[in-house]
C-alpha cells in the first residue's frame, strides 16, 4: 500500500511517499522564506498554491511511480496557519477525489510523533518532547490519546530562537543561526530559568537576552547562554514526565529536535537515568510529507478517513483531541 502525504501548515510544502513496508521513495520540500521578518501567512500561502503542482511532479519521478499506485492521499489537516492549511486541504481534496482514492486528515504534532517508528521498530512507548516552531510540549501516550505533561505557557522554542536571530539582524529561519552562534560562545551569562511543574516559559527569557545583546553583549556568548538556560528546562521538564510516568524511553520530535545540543543534553539524561533515546533523522524532523504520509497510512490501516464534508482545517488542533484508534 502506497501513501501520499502532503504537508503544509507553516513555511514548508512537503510531499512524501511512504509504503506500507517502512519504504520512504519520496521527500520533497519547497520552503517559504520570508524577504524580512517572520511567517506572512497569506504570502506562505501563495508560495504553496505556486510550487505544488511541481512539487508534486518531482515528487512522483522522485519516487519513481504514477498516480495510478498512489492508495492514500493524506494532508495536515491542522493546526497551523489558516491559509496554509487551506491551501494544502484544497490541493488534496482535489487530488484524492481525481484518483477516487480515500483521503485521510492528519494531525501535524501526531505526524512528528508516529515518524519515530517509521525508523525505529524497537521504539515502543517514550515520553516525546516535542520542539518546533509554534509548539513546546511534553507527551506520552495514554489510553487511546497524546496526553501532554507539560507545555509552554506562551511561546514555542522555536519561535522564541527565531526571534532572538531577528533581533540580531538574521534572517528567517533564526534556529540554526543560533545554533552555529552558540557554538562560538565563551562565556555563560545567567538568564530568566522558567519552570512551573512540567511547564516551561520563554517569553522572559528571550526578553532578557534581547536585552543582553542590545547591551553591547556578543551574539555568540548571548546564542550560547540563551540555549543553554531554554534546553536546560526543557530537559528538566522532560525527565520529570519520564520519572512521573516510569517511562523507559525518550524521544525528541519537531523541528528543534535538529539543534545538536538539544540532543547531546538529552542523551545525557536519558544515559544517567539509564533509559533509550530515540530522535528521528534529521530529514524527519522539521516539516515534512514522510511524516503525513507515514501517519495517514496507519490512520487508514485502523479504519479511519476523512470525508469531504470533514475535512475542513483545524488551525487549533490540539494533540490531545484526537483519538489514536491505530495503538
Amino acid at each position: 500500500m502506497i501513501a501520499i502525504g502532503i504537508e503544509g501548515t507553516a513555511h514548508t510544502l512537503g510531499i512524501g511517499v511512504v509504503t506500507s513496508k517502512r519504504e520512504v521513495l519520496a521527500n520533497v520540500k519547497r520552503v517559504y522564506k520570508p524577504v524580512k521578518g517572520g511567517i506572512h501567512p497569506r504570502e506562505a500561502a501563495n508560495h504553496h498554491a505556486q510550487h505544488f503542482i511541481s512539487a508534486l511532479k518531482e515528487t512522483l519521478e522522485v519516487s519513481g511511480i504514477s498516480y495510478d499506485d498512489i492508495d492514500i492521499v493524506a494532508f495536515s489537516q491542522g493546526p497551523g496557519l489558516g491559509p496554509c492549511l487551506r491551501t494544502v486541504a484544497t490541493a488534496a481534496r482535489t487530488l484524492a477525489q481525481a484518483l477516487e482514492v480515500p483521503l485521510v486528515g492528519v494531525n501535524h504534532a501526531v505526524a512528528h510523533i508516529e515518524v519515530l517508528d517509521l525508523y525505529y521498530r524497537d521504539v515502543k512507548d517514550p515520553v516525546y518532547l516535542y520542539v518546533s516552531g509554534g509548539n513546546t510540549q511534553v507527551i506520552s501516550y495514554m489510553n487511546r490519546k497524546y496526553r501532554v505533561f507539560g507545555e509552554t505557557v506562551d511561546i514555542g522554542i522555536g519561535n522564541a530562537l527565531d526571534k532572538l536571530a531577528r533581533e540580531m539582524g538574521y534572517a528567517f529561519p533564526g534556529g540554526p543561526v543560533i545554533e552555529k552562534l552558540a557554538m562560538r560562545g565563551r562565556k555563560y551569562i545567567p538568564l530568566p530559568y522558567i519552570v512551573r511543574g512540567m511547564d516551561v516559559s520563554f517569553s522572559g527569557l528571550l526578553t532578557a537576552a534581547i536585552t543582553l545583546y542590545k547591551s553591547g553583549e556578543s551574539p555568540e556568548n548571548v546564542a550560547y547562554s540563551f540555549q543553554e538556560t531554554a534546553f536546560s528546562a526543557l530537559v528538566e521538564v522532560t525527565e520529570r514526565a519520564v520519572a512521573y510516568l516510569d517511562k523507559n524511553e525518550v524521544s525528541l520530535a519537531g523541528g528543534v529536535a535538529m539543534n545538536r545540543r538539544l540532543r547531546e543534553m538529552m542523551a545525557l539524561m536519558a544515559k544517567e537515568r539509564g533509559i533509550k533515546f530515540y530522535v528521528p533523522p534529521d530529514e524527519a524532523c522539521m516539516d515534512n510529507g514522510i511524516m503525513i504520509a507515514w501517519t495517514g497510512l496507519k490512520m487508514y490501516r485502523s479504519g479511519l478517513e476523512t470525508p469531504l464534508e470533514r475535512s475542513r482545517i483545524k488551525q487549533n488542533w490540539r494533540v490531545d483531541e484526537v483519538d489514536v484508534t491505530w495503538r
